[in-house]
């Protein structure tokens, strides 16, 4: 990577600053994985590339990933008591509301996923993917499993936060709602309770530590079966959160659904497409 790559105008600074909000939000986001984000905006191969070779390649991708790190942090801790309000104030519109932005990235998803070309093999992954994730997420939640949260418990869900970000597609939330671990886990996120947060960061910490290579091997010898895999996942894990409830309580509140999907679509579009300008600019 040449130096002047690390050189960023103001917007552009700014930008990857908004980027990394936005991953750091969907890192908690029911439904939505911060891997995916960062596999739109570009940002998810230097990432896994510093994680994977810290110092090879601090040098040369912190000063870039700088302004990212920021806005995660931000999207991050600044969403999770927001987050916690809405869903529950307003849980089928907040879920819709994903449910369009995730719809709506769809398209780049899959665009990115064919970069190298598709093969037979590319959508049989595809297909098997979804259909594992399906299996499990409706398993979970025909099993009504409910659990006691304690330090071992947030310590899974600091591993399965981390996967969301180091495997895209595989979005945490959709594993700890069945378990009854996802309020609790972002509960604590929100008010810095020590008692979620040191065990989720260990259990981070560990995940990153003992797959991180592991991915980044996958995604770089076997890219295209890869990442179909995690269109396949996406696909599952919103459908699976779709409040099919919500559109037969009323007619009034299928509308605000609808209008809430659609909203997360347009969004969702409109950032692409803003971001792909910002991108071509900063070449």
């Amino acid at each position: 990577m040449e130096q002047h790559a690390t050189k960023f105008k103001p917007a552009q600074f700014l930008f990857r600053i908004f980027q990394g909000a936005l991953i750091g939000l969907g890192a908690v986001l029911p439904g939505i994985s911060g891997g995916v984000l960062g596999v739109i905006f570009g940002i998810y191969k230097p990432i896994m590339e510093l994680i994977s070779h810290p110092f090879a390649n601090f040098k040369t991708h912190v000063p870039k990933l700088i302004p990212v790190i920021i806005g995660g942090i931000i999207g991050f801790l600044g969403i999770a008591n927001l987050l916690a309000f809405f869903l529950e104030k307003y849980p089928d519109p907040s879920v819709c509301l994903f449910i369009g932005l995730i719809t709506g990235m769809l398209p780049s998803l899959f665009r990115e996923a064919g970069e190298q070309g598709r093969s037979k093999g590319s959508f049989i992954s595809l297909i098997v993917c979804m259909a594992v994730i399906f299996l499990l997420l409706n398993g979970l939640n025909m099993a009504s499993v409910t659990i006691t949260p304690n330090f071992f418990w947030y310590m899974f869900c600091g591993f399965c936060l981390a996967l969301s970000i180091i495997a895209p597609g595989m979005s945490f939330s959709t594993l700890l709602m069945p378990l009854g671990l996802y309020t609790p886990f972002i509960d604590g996120i929100g008010h810095l309770d020590f008692s979620v947060l040191i065990p989720g960061g260990i259990g981070a910490l560990l995940t990153v530590i003992v797959l991180a290579k592991a991915i980044n091997a996958l995604f770089t010898h076997c890219y295209s079966i890869a990442f179909h895999g995690i269109v396949g996942i996406v696909i599952a894990a919103t459908v699976m959160i779709i409040p099919f409830s919500g559109f037969t309580a009323s007619l009034g509140q299928a509308i605000i659904n609808i209008v809430c999907i659609l909203v997360g679509i347009v969004l969702a579009l409109l950032l692409d497409k803003f971001n792909s300008r910002v991108d071509v600019n900063a070449e």
